[in-house]
């Protein structure tokens, strides 16, 4: 399929600490040093007439309801063209956030969204590889979550990326810890290959 990104468009990425990744919050342009500056990078050098500016408003730490929070600040009022989200590894574990007020609160971003934007919305599911037997364990609040996500996707028809499920497949062919140290914050290749999921969905074939 052709770019669905047009162009002079912003787009804004949102998240917890697998998005922040050590961006400057004193600066309104940093990207960090995850997927969100190989995204721009690659964007950039493939589709470089279509002058796409991209915005980085990931905080570590972040739960579904600290987006729900700060949405109008750092979303609405940033008038995007395009919102990706990646949230919900925090809601699990000693975080733990029930299944209903999960569903709530991002629903609620989404209808904010939806409503007083233009903005397409991409979202990107959490993910969990198992490296230790506590991650593991993180599966039992995680999986209820995905499927929340995937329902509300369906739902509110937005771009979808199965990221459990793209590193499930890409731990069949190399160890865990060659994509994430501690299974939630990524390596270089585990960045990569989620920059490389994203611009295959937006329309940026991305073959190696």
């Amino acid at each position: 399929m052709s770019c669905i990104i047009e162009d002079n468009a912003v787009v804004l990425f949102q998240g917890d600490s697998i998005t922040d990744w050590g961006r400057d919050y004193n600066n309104a342009s940093s990207l960090g040093n995850g997927y969100v500056m190989i995204i721009d990078a690659l964007f950039s050098a493939v589709c470089p007439e279509k002058k796409v500016t991209f915005i980085n408003r990931g905080i570590s730490g972040n739960r579904v309801k600290d987006l729900q929070e700060r949405w109008k600040k750092d979303c609405l009022d940033l008038n995007p063209s395009w919102v990706s989200i990646l949230i919900g590894i925090n809601d699990c574990g000693i975080n733990y956030t029930s299944e209903e007020d999960f569903e709530n609160s991002y629903r609620d971003i989404l209808v904010q969204t939806k409503t007083k934007t233009k903005a397409g919305i991409i979202i990107m599911e959490p993910f969990v590889l198992p490296v230790s037997d506590y991650r593991n364990k993180w599966r039992e609040d995680l999986n209820p979550k995905i499927n929340i996500i995937r329902k509300l996707a369906r739902e509110f028809a937005t771009y979808y990326i199965p990221l459990d499920g793209i590193f499930a497949q890409a731990s069949v062919i190399r160890e865990l810890d060659f994509w994430s140290s501690d299974g939630v914050h990524l390596t270089q290749a585990g960045n990569a290959l989620v920059a490389k999921a994203w611009l295959n969905t937006v329309g940026i074939n991305i073959t190696v």
